[in-house]
């Protein structure tokens, strides 16, 4: 196996302490978002035998295993990732796998750079995602049913907010869905900063009162207006469910269901892609129609995802990803559990110890196990694996 050495992305929404609270390491005063973990080109892990996407080239079959090679070709499936949030991050939707194909090859035909900020399709892969959290963790995940965001809007009494109100009442789920927000992304800038305003004023005071129906919703959206004053995007989000994680709790988010993630420490795992359309929260681009084309305009309940536990010990988020599985162990000091995969896996350590054979992971440390390669593990500790499903 071969321990791992990772790339911190200091995007401006990390927390400043989450990631170095747990790597046990002094704050920077910098924010620190992101630890990757695979071999994405953009940041690969680095081993002793060179970058991670540099050894899996070197012999994919010998690193990945036949079968992970013939399903996906020469490349690791997944990116592994620590994901720590002091901000809320932007309003995002993924394709599905034959939107991506299409978008991606109709990008490079018109000669689109793959860097050009208007750039929506980086790769012709899709971005299922499953988030499972460390500490206490705020997202929004998936509309929330037309009628009940109506009275959320209501009670918050600003007037320009009440033609959103009437739609939602008047039309089926999916219309009324498509209407208010294609309403609040093409609305005149001025106007949306005024509503959003007034929006945010209204849901601090409400959120003040523990009594108030959704109170901590209120207060999510509240901290979004913070950190995004006058954005469309804090009314889009306001159509979405709030949803708060505890820890060892996890979201899967597929094709065409709208997120952000608010607040919190988690283990990230995703399809090994950069796919991304963006609803708003960001200074970045948005390609409206094609957003509008992807998103999934159906309510949803967010769906908290808890573990299966195996005969042995194995907690497994089970999810219909083909790319990844991600499973959760608390490892006794003895007996040694048997980690041997036929799929290449990482192994990342979140508390206490754990020794894998010769190796020792403390927590936020991690190591790269080829398709095959005998291990075994003991504690006391808590192991997060990812893996290819068999």
């Amino acid at each position: 196996m071969d321990r791992l050495d990772n790339t911190i992305r200091p995007y401006a929404w990390g927390s400043t302490t989450a990631l170095p609270h747990l790597l046990g390491t002094e704050p920077t005063g910098e924010p620190q978002a992101e630890m990757w973990m695979g071999a994405h080109p953009g940041a690969p892990s680095h081993t002793p035998r060179g970058p991670l996407d540099t050894v899996i080239a070197a012999d994919p079959d010998r690193e990945l295993g036949t079968a992970t090679t013939a399903r996906f070709g020469p490349r690791l499936p997944f990116l592994l990732k620590l994901l720590a949030a002091g901000a809320p991050l932007s309003l995002q939707v993924h394709p599905d796998l034959a939107q991506a194909r299409a978008g991606h090859a109709d990008e490079e035909r018109r000669g689109i750079p793959l860097d050009a900020p208007h750039r929506t399709y980086k790769d012709a892969n899709h971005k299922p995602e499953l988030i499972c959290a460390l500490t206490p963790f705020d997202g929004l995940c998936g509309f929330r049913r037309p009628t009940a965001t109506a009275d959320l809007l209501d009670r918050l009494g600003v007037d320009s907010l009440k033609p959103y109100v009437d739609l939602l009442h008047a039309h089926p789920e999916s219309d009324a869905l498509r209407e208010v927000l294609t309403a609040v992304l093409t609305a005149d800038p001025a106007a949306v900063d005024t509503t959003a305003t007034e929006t945010a004023a209204a849901c601090t005071r409400l959120a003040a009162d523990p009594a108030t129906p959704g109170a901590a919703h209120y207060a999510a959206y509240a901290q979004i207006a913070r950190h995004h004053p006058g954005d469309p995007g804090v009314l889009a989000a306001m159509l979405l469910n709030h949803v708060r994680l505890q820890p060892g709790e996890a979201l899967y988010l597929g094709a065409g269901v709208p997120h952000a993630y608010l607040g919190g420490l988690g283990v990230e795992i995703m399809a090994n892609s950069d796919n991304v359309l963006r609803c708003g929260l960001t200074p970045k681009h948005i390609d409206v129609p094609e957003l509008l084309r992807i998103v999934r305009f159906e309510a949803t309940d967010p769906g908290i995802l808890r573990p299966t536990a195996t005969a042995d010990g194995e907690e497994i988020y089970a999810t219909p990803a083909d790319e990844f599985r991600l499973s959760r162990q608390a490892l006794p000091a003895d007996p040694a559990r048997t980690l041997t995969a036929a799929t290449p896996q990482i192994l990342l350590c979140t508390e206490g110890t754990a020794h894998l054979g010769s190796a020792e992971l403390t927590p936020g440390h991690s190591v790269f196990v080829p398709a095959g390669e005998p291990v075994t593990a003991t504690g006391p500790g808590i192991l997060f694996r990812a893996t290819v499903p068999a």
